[in-house]
């Protein structure tokens, strides 16, 4: 179940559009459902549905269509490495085999103790400053030097 300040946040979003259109604002329902449980289980997806007022299909086709949301569990920490191809002949990945190496996954894994999930990532929209990752879909890295990246990923360990 969701928590009573997560529906108030949903409404904030559900109040943004007509009545008729309450489903406008499912990506961001998503979102905040998302941020309070980490994940979206098949059952947040059909409560999000129902207090929308919409298929479930259909929140759960918006939910695996868009890599931001998770639909299975991640690490507490989930970087987003951006492999698109103007950041991948910019160091993409090489950045994106240091983390490899240093937290002994692979993409689309998630380390023995829960810390870290990796993932690559397409275009997010910042080509100039490659290497790019984002970091819980709410912060972007740029310009991720060996340095920086061990920097971060000894951040996020504490």
């Amino acid at each position: 179940m969701l928590s009573e300040q997560c529906l108030q946040k949903i409404d904030r979003e559900l109040a943004k559009y007509p009545a008729d259109q309450r489903q406008s604002a499912v990506m961001a329902a998503l979102a905040h459902a998302q941020v309070e449980k980490g994940w979206l289980a098949p059952e947040t997806m059909q409560e999000v549905a129902d207090y929308i007022g919409m298929p479930a299909i259909a929140v759960q086709e918006v939910a695996t269509f868009y890599n931001m949301y998770n639909i299975k569990p991640v690490g507490k920490n989930k970087i987003t490495v951006c492999t698109n191809l103007p950041c991948a002949l910019s160091g993409g990945e090489r950045a994106g085999q240091r983390i490899k190496d240093a937290l002994g996954i692979d993409y689309r894994d998630t380390t023995a103790d829960g810390r870290f999930t990796l993932l690559e990532g397409e275009c997010m929209g910042a080509c100039g400053d490659a290497p790019v990752m984002l970091v819980n879909n709410h912060r972007m890295c740029s310009f991720m030097s060996d340095e920086k990246i061990d920097a971060l990923l000894e951040e996020l360990n504490k």
